[in-house]
């Protein structure tokens, strides 16, 4: 059975606090594992998580602001130290790259492995892929170059045995009507969409570290995931605007309006103790917004799985959600931890 699920590794932007890692996201799809942005701390973060380091094919870079790329060298490092034979993709800004070439040889280590840089031009489009995924990025509005990532599988046609077997359609006609579409066949014509349906392909957006702009809805448009940045809430979108960020209330916009299934919160400041209060102000506009955990497990369901009915429950402002298979977490418990006081006079950039 094949694996698809979302690792959070951490959820603080800038400096990590007490209960909140830098930045760090593993995407297990089926046999890959995409991670994206590591930040300061990922390795150890994997050991927290119960995954491999070694389970990692592709790594994602947005931008190279420490909180997005400082696990680089240690994730590096380990793959090497743990000898990995599969090639491993890394994907950054290409204006970027110095900083890339730093952090992969930021250290003496044996160079058993050697990652395979891949440059993401700003012009935004197609970066990559194979058979049956495919990667896009797109240039985001932030102080320094950055971009959002964008990963879908194609549309698969599956054939309907029953109707197949109702029209006497069997053997090389099978093969016939997947090739040409259609085909003549006792005395009838019957035509490829009659017996058969298309499975979705499934898709996942990434944005982080943005002002609103155009390209968040070209990233997010129709996923079935979408993880973007809310490093503030609405109550500071002055300050969001200032330091090139977007807030809870952008980020579920940019969901709603794209046509996404799930909306994933991340990337809080240091200044808010209780994430909860980004998912509250999401789901004002967008219902199906979550705020992410250090830790968690959120599932990545193909789209024909998800069937999303959620019974929520609130009390003295506390919001226990009950789920079904398309998006349960699992790991981390949805509170805020006792001994994290606000910051509010934290400095605001982040």
């Amino acid at each position: 059975m094949s694996l698809r699920e979302l690792v959070v590794l951490g959820t603080s932007s800038q400096v990590p606090t007490r209960h909140r890692n830098h930045n760090g996201y593993l995407l297990r799809w089926d046999g890959e594992g995409f991670l994206f942005d590591p930040g300061e701390g990922t390795q150890r973060q994997f050991i927290y998580a119960n995954v491999s380091v070694t389970s990692v094919t592709k790594i994602f870079i947005t931008h190279f602001h420490g909180d997005h790329c400082l696990g680089l060298a240690g994730i590096i490092q380990r793959l090497s130290l743990d000898r990995v034979t599969h090639p491993v993709e890394v994907y950054f800004p290409e204006t970027g790259r110095v900083y890339y070439d730093r952090l992969v040889n930021a250290s003496i280590y044996a160079k058993a492995f050697r990652p395979i840089a891949r440059p993401v031009p700003l012009s935004g489009g197609i970066v990559g892929g194979d058979g049956n995924l495919t990667i896009e990025a797109y240039p985001l509005n932030h102080a320094v170059d950055t971009v959002g990532y964008r990963i879908y599988e194609k549309d698969v046609t599956r054939f309907l045995p029953e109707k197949l077997k109702a029209l006497g359609v069997s053997g090389p006609l099978v093969g016939k009507l997947q090739r040409e579409g259609a085909i003549e066949w006792d005395g009838k014509t019957i035509t490829k969409d009659q017996v058969s349906w298309v499975r979705r392909g499934a898709a996942f957006s990434f944005i982080m570290d943005t002002r609103l702009t155009d390209n968040c809805f070209e990233l997010a448009k129709n996923a079935d995931l979408v993880v973007c940045e809310s490093t503030f809430t609405k109550e500071d979108s002055k300050i969001a605007h200032s330091y090139m960020h977007m807030t809870s209330e952008q980020a579920a916009i940019v969901a709603d309006q794209a046509g996404a299934k799930n909306l994933l919160l991340t990337h809080f400041s240091q200044r808010y103790a209780d994430s909860r209060i980004f998912r509250r102000e999401a789901r004002e506009i967008f219902p199906d917004a979550y705020s992410a955990r250090d830790l968690a497990r959120y599932p990545f369901h193909r789209p024909e799985d998800a069937v999303r009915e959620e019974t929520q429950k609130s009390v003295d402002d506390k919001v226990e959600v009950k789920q079904d298979a398309a998006f349960k977490v699992r790991g981390a418990e949805d509170s805020p931890s006792a001994d994290e006081t606000p910051v509010k006079d934290a400095p605001a950039k982040d």
